[in-house]
């Protein structure tokens, strides 16, 4: 089995913006990504981002400047030394009802593509109650950090469905939870 880790990208990787990261100018890591992504990556993890990006279908940014901002998110955390297996973005709005759109799971399927994953020893992390629902809707475990849209554990109680796990940011959710979870695996 493939050890797997969906991350969401707005924040939980750089800080998320009211009106959308619409170019790298805008594009700003959150303190200790770097950090947090290495270890991802010592551990054996293939990280997928996993991302609703409508700002497109709503015309606020193009394709054009989506790509940029992957490739050079991608290449600083290469330069790094933490490596980004693949990235899945649904460009919909709402209203378009498609199934790629988190919370559905059609994003996720994708990714898992020619793959052979265990979904109850998976995480998703993410920092919505969108990306919770869409963790639990694919069957595996959730992780929320506060670094992004939600900034509390009391938002919590309105979500429809609660995380597995809370985390101050991407780095707090890999030292508690998932280094955890190895030490678990190899005293087993």
């Amino acid at each position: 089995m493939e050890k797997v880790i969906f991350l969401d990208r707005d924040g939980v990787i750089n800080r998320d913006k009211e009106n959308y990261v619409r170019s790298w100018a805008e594009f700003d890591f959150l303190p200790n990504v770097f950090i947090a992504l290495r270890k991802l990556t010592k551990l054996g993890y293939k990280i997928i981002i996993i991302s609703n990006q409508a700002g497109i279908a709503k015309g606020l940014y193009t394709q054009e400047s989506l790509a940029e901002m992957t490739e050079k998110m991608l290449e600083r955390i290469r330069r790094n030394s933490a490596y980004i297996h693949s990235v899945h973005y649904c460009q919909h709005c709402d209203e378009d009802n498609c199934v790629c759109r988190k919370p559905k799971t059609g994003l996720f399927k994708q990714a898992l593509l020619g793959k052979s994953v265990d979904l109850n020893e998976t995480f998703f992390i993410g920092d919505s109650q969108r990306d919770i629902e869409a963790g639990k809707n694919l069957g595996c475990k959730t992780i929320l950090v506060l670094s992004g849209h939600t900034k509390t554990e009391q938002e919590v109680g309105d979500f429809k469905f609660r995380p597995d796990f809370i985390a101050v940011d991407l780095l707090d959710a890999v030292e508690s939870v998932l280094e955890k979870k190895e030490e678990a695996n190899k005293e087993i």
